[in-house]
């Protein structure tokens, strides 16, 4: 217990909090919180009231609720910080949730000013919303960005023998279903993007987001969508199509859930089964795949080259469904959903999944709509737009939950 500023300066003095619990266990002044502003004006803050225990008619015991309006008040008048709250004792609910989205959505937050993202080649034509300025992303999500040309990696791959890709032509046969029905040459090949994307991603310890057509087509002959899936299995948050806000919000998700994320477009709508699926041409992670028929390769739906990841994903009961979204003012906002991955098969050449919306999905498609977000979502396992939602208030970002 902090009864005195004095004791709350002492106590403060040498810290470096990733996250500031503020805790009113009594009333207290407007200058106890904005000491601690003072100290960190940076650090997201969770401001938590406890509930007065006793109502008998008699002296107030705790006056807890005032101490938070005073800190509150003190919380805008520094700029407006944003801030998380919490109300209750510990043991209900609400607070545990609130306490654990906190501390779940700080860990995230500080993890990425250690992150580094890769933009492999550049967006497609047409698909500059997944471009990225490197100074942006370091100023507003403390994120690294470089930039490597895809006939880099190509030349890399062009540079391996045979027998130097003969284990990562291994492990992707031992991950995948029907690899031997490409064709040889599309195989080893495929070999050596792998090697080559293995070897970059670990050597300048990054996320990738490649840029995946036409180029690895018309220059190397080979997709690189499955090279795309293996490294998302290897925890590499690999987007297509030169997405860096998409690999932010994959690797986002993978941090959330400790598992691969499916990345892809929301291509069809069903309103009798309240059905979104989210589609691919080919880069999901072999992990997500149906048991029924494991990872299976196919060929590219549009090239109709190989290999390329042809499988529906297998269903779980909790799905979150996410995008980091950039306005075109520079801002940023967080698309956030919840639902059920479904028991479907593939929908579509490629990769797909069928979430079962907690909302309306007509609504939820008619109104992201309208509301000009990014054609490529996140769908993450596991229910996590809580602690989304308290990542975006840290951030300052604008919250739009279906």
């Amino acid at each position: 217990m902090l009864l005195t500023l004095e004791d709350l300066r002492t106590y403060l003095d040498g810290l470096q909090p990733d996250l500031l619990v503020f805790q009113n266990l009594t009333f207290a002044n407007a200058a106890y919180m904005s000491e601690v502003l003072r100290r960190f004006p940076d650090c997201p803050v969770l401001l938590w009231t406890l509930r007065e225990p006793v109502i008998d008619g008699g002296r107030l015991r705790l006056n807890s609720l005032t101490g938070a309006y005073s800190a509150a008040n003190a919380l805008r008048a520094f700029g407006g910080r944003p801030f998380q709250y919490a109300f209750g004792a510990p043991e209900e609910a609400a607070v545990t949730s609130a306490v654990s989205a906190s501390v779940q959505a700080a860990r995230v937050k500080k993890a990425m000013r250690a992150l580094k993202l890769a933009a492999v080649g550049h967006t497609p034509q047409g698909f500059g919303f997944g471009r990225a300025l490197d100074a942006e992303l370091m100023h507003v999500f403390g994120v690294e960005l470089e930039a490597v040309e895809a006939r880099e990696l190509i030349d890399a791959a062009k540079g391996y023998t045979d027998a130097a890709c003969a284990a990562y032509l291994e492990k992707t046969a031992c991950a995948t279903c029907g690899l031997e029905a490409t064709p040889e040459k599309n195989r080893l090949d495929h070999a050596r993007l792998y090697r080559a994307y293995t070897e970059y991603v670990r050597g300048h310890g990054i996320g990738a987001a490649s840029r995946c057509w036409p180029d690895f087509f018309t220059a190397f002959g080979t997709p690189v969508c499955t090279v795309l899936s293996l490294l998302n299995d290897d925890g590499i948050a690999a987007a297509c199509e030169a997405d860096v806000y998409g690999a932010l919000t994959m690797w986002a998700g993978m941090q959330l859930s400790g598992a691969p994320v499916f990345f892809g477009d929301p291509v069809s709508l069903d309103e009798e089964d309240n059905t979104l699926t989210f589609w691919h041409c080919g880069a999901a992670a072999c992990s997500m795949a149906r048991k029924d028929t494991g990872a299976a390769v196919g060929v590219h739906p549009n090239r109709k080259i190989g290999p390329a990841m042809d499988f529906g994903c297998e269903a779980f009961p909790e799905a979150t469904i996410f995008r980091v979204g950039r306005e075109p003012d520079g801002s940023f906002r967080f698309f956030i959903a919840e639902g059920e991955a479904l028991d479907k098969p593939k929908q579509f050449i490629g990769t797909s999944i069928v979430v079962k919306t907690e909302c309306d999905s007509r609504a939820l498609v008619e109104q992201s709509v309208l509301d000009g977000f990014e054609p490529h979502f996140v769908v993450i396992k596991g229910l996590h737009g809580d602690t989304l939602e308290t990542l975006a208030q840290q951030f300052g970002f604008e919250v739009c939950r279906y």
